[in-house]
């Protein structure tokens, strides 16, 4: 939905400075305010950003005409969600108001987070091998303050993952034992304008996670042994990408932004200054960006249908 075109910036080689520039968006004559804030503390180079990393400042960008919005299906047709992330937090980040407003229409969220998150945190003196134990219990706290209890991990090693034909197999099952009508994953498209959200396990991830959707889950022929043990091919209807170069769809999460940023603060080991990371978080996600208007607050992403 968004890129930085031709610009006119002042004092941008300055980044101690606060600054804005303009740019006229093509045919429409719009302009977009985008705040870009220091998310704090978080020191894991996961794609969320750390202390200093952003400074606070408006950029003024391009809404991108060729990428048009997209209807997915009705929630009202959506009975079961599978969220496939690559560290845990990962998910609270990227789509935790989201899952908040799907759970409470009663639909059925499972999370399957891909590695344990080992490279994470800011406590130079807390063991690696220690970390797996955290940040699963982390991750569980986080799933239950947006409803989510079913939470599956594949204990991959955080910085290492490779969208190999084993993680692709486990996630057909993952995708064949849910049986999901939507799927959300991180990208496998790298964002070069926020390269922070990049992380190559992410794309990785992303990867793996679309070659499980298509064509594996739905052909009865890859993975045989799947369906010598009971799990027929599945179909998923459409697949919400996180942390896309563009969106094409977005939610209001206003009435859940409280407990959104509850999850991403369960995440303790994550977050060196919590009072920073919770100030930031609301404006990060602030909904007028997203087209809801002053005082909202929305997740953005790019849906795929993949029926």
């Amino acid at each position: 939905m968004l890129c930085c075109a031709d610009r006119d910036w002042s004092d941008r080689d300055w980044p101690d400075r606060d600054w804005s520039g303009r740019a006229e968006a093509w045919g429409s004559g719009k302009e977009v305010l985008i705040a870009l804030t220091s998310l704090r503390g978080h020191d894991d180079n996961h794609g969320h950003g750390k202390r200093g990393a952003w400074p606070r400042r408006l950029w003024s960008v391009d809404v991108t005409p060729d990428v048009p919005p997209v209807q997915p299906s009705p929630d009202q047709k959506v009975e079961r969600v599978l969220v496939v992330s690559a560290h845990p937090d990962d998910v609270d980040f990227g789509a935790a108001g989201t899952v908040a407003t799907w759970t409470d229409a009663e639909i059925i969220v499972t999370y399957c987070i891909i590695t344990d998150g080992q490279a994470g945190g800011f406590e130079l003196s807390t063991p690696r091998d220690a970390m797996v134990d955290i940040r699963r219990t982390e991750q569980r706290a986080a799933a239950s303050v947006v409803g989510v209890d079913d939470v599956r991990f594949l204990g991959y090693v955080d910085g290492e993952l490779v969208a190999t034909q084993t993680l692709v197999g486990q996630l057909t099952r993952a995708i064949r034992e849910v049986r999901p009508q939507r799927m959300v994953v991180p990208s496998p498209e790298r964002d070069y304008a926020r390269i922070y959200r990049s992380h190559p396990d992410h794309l990785a991830a992303g990867d793996a996670a679309l070659r499980a959707i298509y064509p594996a889950a739905r052909n009865p022929f890859a993975f045989p042994e799947l369906l010598d043990e009971g799990l027929a091919p599945w179909t998923v209807d459409d697949t919400w990408l996180m942390a896309h170069p563009s969106s094409n769809h977005a939610v209001d999460i206003s009435a859940v932004i409280d407990r959104k940023i509850a999850a991403v603060m369960a995440h303790t080991s994550q977050h060196e200054y919590p009072e920073e990371r919770s100030s930031d978080l609301r404006q990060a996600f602030a909904g007028d960006e997203l087209g809801f208007g002053a005082n909202s607050y929305a997740e953005g992403f790019f849906v795929v249908p993949t029926a």
